[in-house]
This record gives C-alpha cells, sequence and structure tokens, in this order.
C-alpha cells in the first residue's frame, strides 16, 4: 500500500523516526491487534493504537459502561453509561481516527469463543480484571502461538509483561496459582493508574509489530504510583508451568479451551 497525503500529514512524526517511516507505518495500517477490555487498561491502549494508525483494532467487551467506570475508564463518557462498552469505545475511537476499522465483540471471551476469536489478530492485549480472564487469554495465545501484552493493576501498584508463546515466560510461568479471594468489594485502582500501564502495553504492541526496540519479554514491570518506583524483574520460563512447560497447552495436542 502507499500512504495518502493525508496519511503523510497525520502519521508525520512517526515518518520522520528512522525506526519507523513510511514502510513501518503501512505496516500499522496493515496490523491487526484485539483489546480484551474497554475498561481501565484498555482505555489508553485503544486511543493510543487508534491514533497510531493501527488498520484493525478488534474490542472484546460484554459489559455496558457504569458511573463508576468513569473516574479511570476514559474511552466513555457521561452519556454513555449505560450502553455498551465496545459501542461507546468505538464511538470515540472512530473520531479520532477513521482509518483504523473497528471490529466490535461485545461479549466476554469464554472456554467457547476465546481462541476463534484470538487467532484472527496479530498481537493481543489482555486488558482484563480477573484472574480467571487473564489465564484464558493466556492459554488462548499460547495455543494460538499468539503474542500479547499482559497488564494487571490494584490500588496504586500495577504490573505488565510482554510475552512471545514457545519463546518467553509466559503468564503461568509467574502466576499460576488458583485465585480463591471471591469478589472483595473494591479498592482502588486510583484513576490514573491504568493510564501509565496501558499506554506501555500500547507501546509494546506497536514495537512488536514493527520489530523495534527491546521487547518486554523475560521480565515485568513494575511500577509503584505512591513512591514512583519502576522496577523491571527477570523471569525465566517455568518448565513445569500449566501453560507453556512440558506437560502444558502448547505440548498437548490434545488440549482445547
Amino acid at each position: 500500500m502507499t500512504l495518502s497525503d493525508q496519511q503523510r500529514k497525520r502519521y508525520a512524526r512517526h515518518l520522520a523516526l528512522p525506526e519507523i517511516g513510511e514502510k513501518g507505518q503501512e505496516k500499522l495500517l496493515q496490523s491487526k491487534i484485539l483489546i480484551v477490555g474497554a475498561g481501565g487498561l484498555g482505555s489508553p491502549a485503544a486511543f493510543y493504537l487508534a491514533a497510531a494508525g493501527i488498520g484493525t483494532l478488534g474490542l472484546a467487551d460484554g459489559d455496558n459502561v457504569e458511573l463508576s467506570n468513569l473516574q479511570r475508564q476514559i474511552l466513555h463518557t457521561t452519556a454513555s453509561t449505560g450502553t455498551p462498552k465496545v459501542t461507546s469505545a468505538a464511538e470515540r475511537l472512530q473520531a479520532i481516527n477513521p482509518d483504523t476499522r473497528l471490529t466490535l465483540h461485545p461479549v466476554h471471551l469464554d472456554e467457547n469463543n476465546a481462541t476463534e476469536l484470538i487467532t484472527r489478530y496479530d498481537f493481543i492485549i489482555d486488558a482484563t480484571d480477573s484472574f480467571k480472564a487473564k489465564l484464558l487469554i493466556a492459554k488462548a495465545c499460547a495455543q494460538t502461538q499468539k503474542p500479547y501484552s499482559h497488564a494487571g493493576i490494584s490500588h496504586f501498584h500495577g504490573q505488565t509483561i510482554t510475552v512471545h508463546p514457545g519463546k518467553t515466560a509466559c503468564y503461568g510461568c509467574i502466576f499460576n496459582e488458583p485465585d480463591t479471594t471471591g469478589t472483595p468489594l473494591p479498592e482502588g485502582p486510583l484513576g490514573t493508574l491504568p493510564g501509565i500501564l496501558g499506554t506501555i502495553q500500547a507501546t509494546e504492541a506497536i514495537k512488536h509489530l514493527l520489530s523495534i526496540g527491546t521487547p518486554l519479554h523475560n521480565a515485568i514491570l513494575t511500577y509503584d504510583a505512591l513512591t514512583m518506583q519502576i522496577r523491571k524483574i527477570p523471569i525465566h520460563r517455568d518448565p513445569l508451568c500449566p501453560i507453556c512447560g512440558q506437560h502444558s497447552v502448547m505440548s498437548d495436542a490434545g488440549y482445547r479451551l
């Protein structure tokens, strides 16, 4: 494809970067990214990926907008309260960049649809807020060999890692214990916290698509908003990992989500 004059103006700052340039921008315009969760983490990720000119942006979320979301989920407005999150998100994103094709999936990922949905995209952003959903995404990405960015937030803290299935440590190498805490009353998070982590996820997606920089592989980045401490902690693949280990999703040909 060839960039139009309008696109050259829109993406001029990308074109000025030797690491991206015209060929890189064309590649972004041909790429497909799925964001699972149109909430706190998904909001900044979606805004920046749409602005960057990702060709197809998939949004998967089965919830409606609630008033309590608006403290941090900046994709949505007061007027969109009660409407499906993917619909609310699409209105904002289309206004930012009509170049980006939006594919809406107003569903919650489950064992019946995760693999089929994820396999359509080049990169997955896990912007969900539950252990169960994150484990499901990690398993589906391992089975389909799709790279993904995990992030999680709580209170004033967050962490993120980028995973290339079969080559790097995965979500299951770090978090492989079942969540038995139930559903406690929400405590936070600080409204700005997902903005920081979600933006990092968008950055990692762009880096992966363009094969530039150093991905956040085999290391987890942690952020503490109260102390402004950022740490990058090395991790390694776990041979006993239920997702990528020797007897796992990836090694069991008969496995199904």
